[in-house]
């Protein structure tokens, strides 16, 4: 319970923030970084609890984003439909790809490299069709409505980010405390042993991946409606899929908070870093890169292990 209430309250406070916060600048920064959050647990739901790590998450991310701007822009349909139906298809090819990994045993480096290549197969596919706007994207139409999921400023942009954030990170403390959860890090931690015992390894592996579909096409779904305009490199790009896992490793995998505090120190680095060398080409991918190897030298629990020590010492 005292989890659940930090939890809250830490979302409160950061409801607050566009009637605190008078710079759209920081403004974008703090939605940044809450995005970046909302991506690293959509990951750590499978990464940190299921122990299944994922090179390819921008492949559920692209789906979700491409279902809600294709069902606008070529069919014709509520934006509000492809919500339900971006993060509908995410899990449902989530479950495909985690059935097909765990049907012939691919785990580790196998799974890994698996997950990002069905990334780059519906990269080259998104390139190649009509109704995606291959290689030159798809722009979505502006109506600043509610109506159309569209949002006339970036206080609604961030309201609408900050209900989906604060719905994923409340199904991971359920599932904290839920037997599924403690299924799932059972088979984290030794899955041959999680069998012995009855647990259907596959059933709770593909439960995961569900679930972290879901919350990584509602991400996609926001940023197609956020910014109007997706083409193949942005929607299943590399990028999204190292922002993801980056996040959890800086903050602590398979913790509550992790995600959250990974997103909030990478976007302060990252903004410092922009401050002081400009607006380089790759210079995100730079920074991101020189925290990962940083982290897994000095701080392999990241910031969440941080805590911990500190609070022994106190002790002390």
């Amino acid at each position: 319970m005292t989890k659940l209430l930090a939890l809250l309250a830490i979302f409160a406070a950061l409801f607050c923030a566009p009637l605190v916060i008078g710079s759209e600048f920081w403004l974008n920064t703090v939605l940044l970084a809450l995005y970046a959050a909302l991506l690293g647990q959509a990951w750590n739901i499978l990464g940190g609890y299921g122990g299944q790590f994922s090179f390819g998450h921008a492949l559920f991310f692209g789906v979700g984003a491409y279902s809600v701007a294709v069902l606008q822009v070529e069919l014709g349909l509520s934006a509000w439909l492809g919500l339900v139906v971006g993060g509908a298809l995410a899990a449902v090819v989530a479950v495909i790809v985690g059935f097909l990994t765990a049907r012939y045993g691919l785990r580790g480096s196998y799974f890994a490299l698996v997950t990002l290549a069905f990334a780059e197969v519906f990269r080259i596919l998104s390139n190649s069709v009509s109704w995606t706007g291959a290689g030159e994207g798809i722009l979505i139409p502006l109506d600043q409505r509610l109506a159309a999921l569209q949002f006339p400023d970036t206080a609604s942009a961030y309201w609408a980010l900050w209900a989906i954030t604060l719905a994923c990170f409340l199904a991971v403390w359920r599932l904290e405390r839920s037997r599924f959860g403690a299924r799932l890090m059972a088979v984290r931690d030794n899955e041959d042993a999680a069998a012995a015992i009855g647990v259907d390894a596959m059933q709770v592996k593909l439960g995961a991946m569900a679930l972290s579909g879901l919350f990584m096409g509602l991400a996609g779904v926001f940023y197609a409606q956020k910014f109007l305009y997706l083409d193949p490199a942005i929607a299943f790009g590399p990028e999204k899929s190292v922002e993801a896992l980056l996040v959890p490793i800086v903050g602590g995998i398979g913790t509550l908070f992790g995600p959250l505090l990974g997103a909030f120190a990478l976007h302060g680095v990252a903004e410092i870093a922009r401050e002081t060398m400009g607006d380089a080409p790759g210079l995100n991918m730079i920074v991101y890169g020189t925290i990962l190897v940083c982290m897994v030298l000095f701080l392999p629990r990241g910031l969440a292990g941080l805590g911990k020590h500190v609070r022994r010492a106190f002790r002390a």
